[in-house]
């Protein structure tokens, strides 16, 4: 006689938590022109305003931010910080939603923030320069701004010398 095996139940092995994997993360866009130009200070994220062809176009990476800059304008409710001369180029299949494509765009940021930004501009030389446009976990549009001091070109010879020296020390120490 046949000795009977005890079956297993119809268990699935856990397999731990499930992550989302999002393949519409578009690359962070960079103002590489920013850090040589300027010294930056305090740095702050903030979230930026736009429609949505303009968030299909910077999901596709056609974002300038080189000659970009924030400064405070608006009055009443629309009073607040934007970034202008921002190029976010129109989305090919937008129609009549696309707008133009250097126009303000209205930062997000807390009213402490803001006026922390605004007693740094007050200073003579500070600006508030864009220097990356990404997106969050959560895909929202996130702009990465500081506020800076223009180098002279003395300060530029400088930190290149000093870049060329420790790329120099680390291929000495490879």
């Amino acid at each position: 006689m046949a000795k009977a095996t005890p079956t297993k139940p119809n268990v699935k092995p856990n397999k731990g938590p499930k992550v989302k994997s999002d393949k519409r993360t578009a690359p962070a866009v960079q103002n590489r022109q920013a850090g040589y130009n300027y010294s930056f200070g305090d740095r702050y994220v903030a979230g930026i305003m736009l429609t949505g062809p303009e968030v299909k176009s910077v999901r596709a990476g056609k974002v300038q931010l080189v000659d970009a800059y924030c400064a405070f304008h608006g009055t009443g409710i629309h009073h607040g910080l934007y970034v202008l001369g921002m190029q976010i180029s129109p989305y090919t299949e937008g129609s009549y939603n696309n707008l133009p494509d250097k126009r303000p765009r209205k930062l997000l940021l807390n009213k402490t923030e803001l006026k922390k930004l605004q007693t740094a501009l007050q200073d003579k030389g500070t600006t508030v320069v864009p220097t990356r446009l990404f997106f969050n976990d959560r895909n929202l549009a996130k702009l990465d701004i500081a506020v800076a001091k223009g180098k002279k070109t003395h300060d530029k010879r400088d930190t290149i010398k000093a870049r060329d020296t420790d790329r120099a020390m680390r291929r000495g120490e490879d």
